[in-house]
């Protein structure tokens, strides 16, 4: 990797030393269908037409995934016209096609109540990235086009090679296309798996800007930071144990205040609380994720966030997490 490219991702940057204007990202303690509901009520004033939901369905039987359950009351309250997306995966496993993708959305329980749309199921589309320095264009689904309007409903928790994964990565990943796009995020030519550090981070926010950018303001994003294992959704049963306490749900019409005032809660808890996540973001060089949307002025590092269980009160991200239980298992 050239040096160049290295911008610290493997330092946080504290909000003293940010610049710029503020965005307003909403918060709940209470994770549950209603606390889900509570905050997408405040940011969800754009959506509308044909509405896709983007989320992680998960591995089979994968434990940490946002429960089945709580997205069929949301669907039924707040989107009831809305599809759930997804595509297939770049690695050989239970979503690596479609027909073993279906097996493991009835295994999770999602058939119960919707359909899932695997928008590459029959081809890719290509969107433009504009500004990026690694593409001018990415692959996705084919059906992503097809709507009007996205809501990023997004499980928080650490990643592998991202370090964490948080809206950016559950679309800048979840809505490139499993052979093509997938491919041009990780792959070199010699190795599957062989974009890392910062310009893994810079490869996928370029491929989330390209969907967000076709989206414009008809996207908004949902971030539950519930079941926080250093590994991601993809891992399903593998998975790391969890062992960061449960904080809360965030939403924003800003993808960059949103990761970072996830990424913030996190920094704020306790260090034996933080401990393991923030190794696996610092590990990984995560950090690039944020300050990359920032280059990329896909939105700002700077929020304002409310409360929404204390009468909107202005809060800070320390405030959020005061009394967070530690998780027990």
């Amino acid at each position: 990797m050239n040096n160049s490219t290295v911008k610290d991702g493997n330092r946080y940057v504290p909000y003293e030393e940010r610049s710029g204007n503020e965005s307003i990202v909403y918060f709940t303690r209470d994770l549950s269908p209603e606390g889900l509901m509570k905050v997408y009520d405040r940011v969800k004033d754009t959506i509308c037409g044909k509405v896709a939901i983007k989320l992680h369905t998960g591995e089979p039987n994968g434990p940490n995934i946002i429960p089945p359950a709580w997205i069929k009351v949301f669907m039924e309250n707040e989107t009831p016209d809305a599809t759930i997306i997804e595509t297939n995966t770049f690695y050989d496993g239970d979503r690596y096609t479609t027909e073993q993708h279906r097996k493991t959305l009835e295994i999770n329980g999602w058939t119960k109540f919707t359909t899932v749309d695997i928008t590459d199921e029959f081809g890719t589309a290509i969107l433009p990235v504009k500004g990026g320095k690694w593409f001018t264009e990415m692959s996705v689904g084919s059906h992503l086009p097809d709507y009007d309007s996205l809501v990023a409903l997004t499980h928080f928790k650490g990643h592998t090679m991202g370090g964490f994964g948080g809206s950016n990565k559950n679309i800048g990943i979840g809505c490139a296309d499993g052979r093509i796009g997938k491919g041009m995020i990780h792959a070199t030519p010699d190795d599957q798996w062989g974009i890392v550090e910062e310009e893994f981070m810079e490869r996928m926010t370029e491929s989330t800007k390209a969907t967000i950018d076709y989206f414009g303001k008809k996207v908004t994003y949902v971030n539950v930071l519930r079941n926080m294992s250093v590994s991601c959704d993809c891992e399903g049963v593998a998975a790391e144990p969890v062992v960061t306490p449960n904080v809360g749900i965030l939403a924003s019409v800003d993808i960059l205040a949103i990761d970072q005032a996830s990424v913030d809660m996190i920094a704020a808890l306790d260090e034996n609380d933080r401990h393991a996540l923030i190794h696996r973001i610092e590990s990984r060089h995560g950090y690039r994720q944020l300050s990359y949307m920032k280059e990329l002025g896909m939105g700002n590092n700077r929020y304002v966030l409310i409360d929404v269980d204390n009468d909107d009160k202005r809060i800070t991200a320390a405030n959020a997490v005061e009394g967070v239980v530690p998780f027990e298992g």
